[in-house]
């Protein structure tokens, strides 16, 4: 069984060999081929070449293109800031959205004719190309207030949810239009998952998650499965808030950062919720043992349950040991399944 048919066969609820493993590889991909990450970033040529490294590498059942939450911004014609080695990042004292007022006059770009998103697009189609029958594809977006955050600012985002919630949503079902439109381009493109990022939905309260937030999250996961591809949920930080309203969603893996335990998001989520993660990725991944990681994989393992997905919190850091980093994939294969335990 290969990398895609393990996580189909997951996702799908059928038997599989063991579990599957698909951490978050970014810069940690770059360097395995020796390339500046601005390159990894903006040349998908580079960006396949690291993914399809790291993937044989070390075992992993999947590529993915998902180089930093800017492209977007980007392409609506925010400042970005580009560095040598480091993820392109967004101008905030320069925010597209400073002033609300034009949101009313800003379109949604074509995917397919704009720099940044259309480089993704190259980069899905390369993957279906040269990896699409061994590993599962994945291409990301990023989610209602995380890109609203992009557009306006994070801090000025946090404070219109209290002072101009109808500007709020507003902007956020820009954001979904925007979203949607480069979600099925990336589909049709050759996407089996598109994988949501909505960081900032951790530093708002829960209140303010199930009424502003929630609504816009739930239609593009809809919205995603009738274009049919399955959804990956990734939000960094503390969740246990919000756990509960985050697996009515209905996204077939959420991911978990190491901020909020396993057996909580079990018994939230439910028996049925695909769970990745939660090993912290610096403290346990980048700076642990092998021993120790495969201690913490398999405490994440007995709470979880089959339903489970090997992977850190989020990103595997850079300079993370070669030697820890196979664990992931050694601990995966160690976990032999059969057809109930799959199941159940």
């Amino acid at each position: 069984m290969n990398g895609r048919e393990r996580a189909l066969g997951l996702l799908a609820g059928r038997p599989i060999d063991h579990l599957p493993c698909t951490p978050l590889t970014m810069m940690f991909a770059s360097d395995r081929i020796g390339a500046k990450y601005l390159d990894y970033a903006t040349d998908y040529r580079v960006h396949v070449e690291g993914q399809i490294r790291v993937a044989e590498d070390f075992d992993f059942d999947y590529v993915s293109f998902g180089t930093d939450p800017a492209c977007e911004a980007a392409d609506c014609g925010a400042s970005v800031t580009y560095f040598p080695d480091q993820p392109p990042a967004i101008d905030e004292s320069h925010a597209l959205l400073a002033d609300k007022r034009k949101l009313a006059g800003l379109r949604v770009p074509d995917p397919h004719s704009s720099r940044r998103m259309n480089n993704g697009l190259e980069a899905v189609a390369l993957f279906k190309e040269r990896a699409g029958k061994e590993k599962l594809v994945e291409a990301w977006v990023e989610g209602p207030i995380a890109e609203a955050a992009d557009l306006r600012g994070i801090n000025a985002i946090m404070l219109d949810t209290y002072d101009d919630p109808e500007f709020v949503r507003d902007l956020f079902a820009f954001v979904v239009e925007l979203e949607l439109g480069w979600a099925k381009a990336e589909i049709a493109a050759g996407a089996d998952l598109i994988a949501v990022g909505d960081a900032a939905a951790s530093l708002i309260s829960p209140q303010t998650y199930e009424e502003m937030v929630w609504p816009f999250e739930k239609k593009m996961v809809d919205t995603i499965h009738s274009l049919g591809a399955y959804v990956r949920l990734h939000i960094c930080g503390n969740t246990r808030g919000i756990l509960g309203k985050i697996g009515q969603l209905g996204c077939d893996i959420v991911d978990l950062d190491s901020l909020a335990p396993v057996s909580l998001a079990r018994e939230k989520m439910g028996p049925q919720q695909i769970i990745m993660g939660n090993i912290d990725p610096v403290r346990t991944l980048r700076d642990g043992t092998p021993e120790t990681i495969w201690q913490e994989l398999a405490e994440c393992h007995r709470q979880a349950g089959n339903r489970f997905i090997i992977g850190a919190g989020c990103e595997i850091p850079r300079d993370t040991p070669l030697e820890n980093v196979r664990v992931l994939s050694e601990f995966a294969r160690s976990c032999k399944l059969t057809e109930s335990r799959t199941l159940g």
